[in-house]
């Protein structure tokens, strides 16, 4: 990890830590770090506050981690909140609880809650709050002083508006401030919690439902581009880290076999919009002035303006930046909107991180009470972080078919 400033380092090296904090310390760095010096053609793009991109509700989560052309929820605030123009629910409160590393540690999760409302027949507006906690850190000098305890952590906060432009089509826009508080108490040196800002825009297209010979079915669309906003810095020492800015657009299919059966179909494709590492020439494990300054230029780089390059800036062209494409398919079957069943599958290139998962999930209906639930398989030989985790949801609807959608 070259990210980590000397602050850190020394905290790392002269701490005397459990083995849990000591896993804990290492998430955190990797966190806020970019990229190893390694000359192998793996290039996989890491940013700073890597948890606004986890699929924190239990419904999306079930469908393989995709959520820009589902239909509206509760939690449509992560994945696309001009989805809430169509909600029939004039109000909703959704609260999700997710563990991470739980065949590893017991006190690390992300808490999100959710709340909409549609203000009228054209517009909503949302607001939500991510909360990653990675738990309690014991720090100590020696092995038999009184620990101090840490406890590190990352929230944002969203704000959206989203506008009905016509019967099939709308539009949002999302406000993000962003806090990561993974800083180390010490008397040595005081690293501040970094924040920063970020935006999204959104789009979604619901059709009307249409007759087929054996069905009736309905087309779904959805564009977003996530977390545009200027980078993070953590210290003065520190690298600053792009936001994962990142472009999602996916479809889906309703065949709604009758009045008590549904099965939705969706497929999504997701890009993060920062730059793809160069190569870096070294020199016995060293970076030589040409690849430093490579370093720099990789790193000086304009946020805004990456957003436009990062189409374009893999090192081995355009093969490598179809590497950078993940791709998600998820299926869900509705029985009488009661009772669901979800299937999904996420994939992503072996040289751009290699997660690969299968996803299962249900939801239950009762009165106003939405409860989801979720479980991952992974499927590559990288274990993921959310292996062995039961994912939860809860959603309160409040004026339940206020309005009428066709």
């Amino acid at each position: 990890m070259k990210n980590l400033s000397f602050y850190n380092l020394y905290i790392f090296a002269n701490s005397n830590l459990s083995m849990k904090s000591i896993l804990l310390l290492i998430l955190a760095f990797l966190f806020v770090s970019k990229t190893s010096y390694s000359q192998d053609d793996r290039r996989v793009i890491t940013t700073g506050v890597p948890f606004l991109l986890i699929a924190a509700d239990a419904r999306s989560s079930g469908l393989g981690d995709q959520g820009v052309a589902t239909p509206v929820d509760a939690f449509s605030q992560q994945w696309n909140a001009a989805k809430y123009a169509f909600s029939e629910t004039k109000t909703g409160i959704g609260l999700s609880y997710t563990p991470y590393l739980r065949e590893l540690v017991n006190d690390v999760n992300i808490a999100n809650l959710s709340y909409f409302n549609r203000i009228n027949e054209r517009s909503a507006v949302a607001a939500s709050i991510r909360y990653f906690d990675l738990g309690e850190i014991e720090l100590r000098q020696t092995a038999d002083q009184v620990p101090s305890i840490a406890n590190p952590n990352e929230f944002a906060i969203d704000l959206s508006y989203s506008l009905r432009l016509s019967e099939e089509f709308s539009m949002a826009v999302t406000g993000r401030y962003i806090n990561s508080n993974l800083r180390i108490p010490t008397g040595i040196a005081e690293a501040d919690a970094a924040s920063s800002f970020g935006a999204d825009i959104s789009m979604f297209y619901r059709g009307e439902e249409k007759f087929y010979k054996d069905f009736n079915g309905r087309w779904r669309g959805g564009l977003a581009i996530s977390n545009i906003g200027p980078k993070i810095k953590y210290d003065d020492v520190g690298q600053e880290n792009f936001l994962p800015t990142n472009f999602k657009a996916g479809a889906g299919f309703d065949f709604i076999l009758d009045a008590s059966n549904t099965i939705g179909v969706h497929l999504e494709f997701n890009k993060l919009l920062v730059p793809t590492p160069p190569r870096f020439e070294t020199e016995n494990g060293q970076l030589t002035p040409e690849g430093q300054q490579a370093f720099l230029d990789y790193s000086n780089q304009n946020a805004i303006g990456a957003i436009f390059s990062s189409w374009g800036d893999a090192p081995d062209g355009f093969s490598e930046e179809l590497k950078e494409i993940t791709w998600a398919l998820g299926a869900e079957y509705w029985f009488e909107d009661s009772f669901a069943l979800r299937l999904g599958y996420f994939n992503e290139s072996k040289d751009k991180g290699f997660r690969k998962f299968l996803t299962i999930g249900s939801g239950f209906k009762y009165s106003a009470i939405d409860i989801d639930v979720s479980y991952l398989f992974s499927t590559s030989t990288v274990q993921n972080p959310l292996e062995g985790t039961l994912r939860f949801g809860l959603t309160f609807n409040i004026g339940d078919n206020t309005y009428v959608e066709y």
